[in-house]
């Protein structure tokens, strides 16, 4: 596929506006990415351009943007900490996510690679995290300050130079990479683990990446970088990198057949739905539900009918509960259950004509709910079945007071 790149910005975490670059395939994305760069680089560097490159000739969306106060991105670096980058790379999720879809992939080189580390259970939609060259502790950073890290430590401030650019490093960033809690979080890393590292890498030694390895758990992958610099410098380097993570994306991020996507327990997080439109149709949407994907729809003539309507999946929902709440406990009884099947309708009926309801004016909600129950069963089992169907969660969900709060995606 022949790729097209676009120029981009959205705002940063803490209103900073951050220059980026969306990297698209030729035809629909298979999957959407999220680059962070290694520590004082931009978007541009030799490696994230190739890879990103290579990413999008397999069919890869790539976001690469500037962290503050660095390449085209406003704010001053001075000011940021690893938390404020950690910060910016959410909101860069937020962005694709309001203008595209959440990001499946999270890459990140050198720094950049703890960054996606530290931000990965933030972003629920990552079903996989890719390291690069990364340290295993993001104080790692502290050794290329040299001595001026003592004069930071006693003055608050000094100016470094790095990579043949000089850089003020503050005090606060100092104390912020110390106090990150970066081995829980890769500990408790929902997503597959992609580390890859160069075992002759100067910069960040191999031992950060057995570290890595070791802390996270399983789905877990090691790829050995053999020969490569720190920087992937090498056209070829980034070529292989690319074809790796490409290889390896497909198990967690792919659209197309469920044997294409893979089946990772861990793919995506769980409990976390997400509704997109898809602008094929006035309403219609996609709903990613764990590795489940589904449609809605509002019926015709306002929609195109294409999946059912919200209030067909609040009934699904209940019912699916209903049947399920039945099965375990006959099960955990060992009655013998045959099927159940459970019928429902929603409607809005005249509070006054509702004899147990607490509003007595206007119009309240009313789910009809009809239960069949199929087995040798006698009656005693078939009512204290259609007890237990009373305390399924989803329908004690309804009847208990339910709070739901509302934010604006950042971007």
């Amino acid at each position: 596929m022949t790729a097209s790149s676009q120029a981009i910005s959205f705002v940063g975490h803490h209103g900073d506006a951050l220059a980026a670059r969306l990297d698209l395939p030729e035809g629909p994305p298979r999957a959407w990415a999220l680059f962070a760069h290694c520590f004082t680089c931009s978007k541009d560097t030799i490696a994230t351009a190739r890879v990103a490159r290579e990413l999008t000739s397999s069919g890869v969306a790539v976001l690469r943007f500037d962290f503050a106060g660095l390449g085209g991105s406003a704010g001053e670096f001075s000011q940021t900490t690893f938390t404020s980058d950690t910060d910016d790379l959410v909101a860069a999720a937020d962005y694709l996510r309001q203008h595209h879809r959440a990001p499946a992939i999270l890459i990140g080189h050198s720094l950049g690679g703890a960054a996606v580390l530290a931000a990965a259970h933030r972003i629920p939609e990552a079903g996989g995290v890719a390291t690069l060259g990364a340290p295993a502790d993001p104080a790692h950073v502290t050794g290329l300050l040299g001595s001026s890290r003592q004069r930071i430590e006693e003055t608050g401030e000094a100016r470094v130079t790095i990579g043949g650019r000089e850089f003020r490093v503050r005090k606060e960033f100092l104390d912020d990479i110390a106090a990150q809690p970066q081995r829980e979080r890769i500990r408790s890393l929902r997503a597959g683990l992609l580390v890859m590292h160069s075992p002759v890498d100067e910069i960040v030694g191999i031992d950060n990446a057995r570290q890595i390895y070791e802390a996270a758990r399983h789905p877990k992958s090691f790829v050995a970088l053999d020969g490569a610099d720190h920087l992937l410098t090498d056209r070829r380097d980034a070529a292989y990198v690319a074809t790796v993570l490409t290889a390896w994306a497909g198990r967690y991020a792919f659209d197309g057949d469920p044997q294409e996507r893979g089946s990772g327990p861990e793919r995506r997080a769980e409990g976390v739905v997400t509704v997109t439109e898809t602008g094929e149709g006035g309403f219609t949407q996609r709903i990613t539900a764990g590795n489940h994907r589904l449609a809605a729809d509002e019926p015709r003539p306002t929609g195109d009918d294409t999946g059912p309507s919200p209030y067909d999946l609040l009934l699904a929902g209940l019912g699916a509960c209903t049947s399920m709440t039945m099965r375990m406990y006959a099960e955990r009884k060992g009655w013998p259950l045959e099927q159940v099947h459970v019928t429902l309708r929603h409607s809005r009926i005249h509070a006054e004509d509702c004899e147990d309801c607490e509003t007595r004016v206007g119009k309240v909600d009313h789910i009809q709910r009809v239960i069949g129950i199929d087995g040798d069963l006698d009656d005693g089992q078939r009512d204290r079945l259609m007890a237990v169907a009373e305390k399924c969660p989803v329908h004690r969900t309804l009847h208990s007071e339910v709070r739901i709060t509302t934010t604006r995606a950042a971007g």
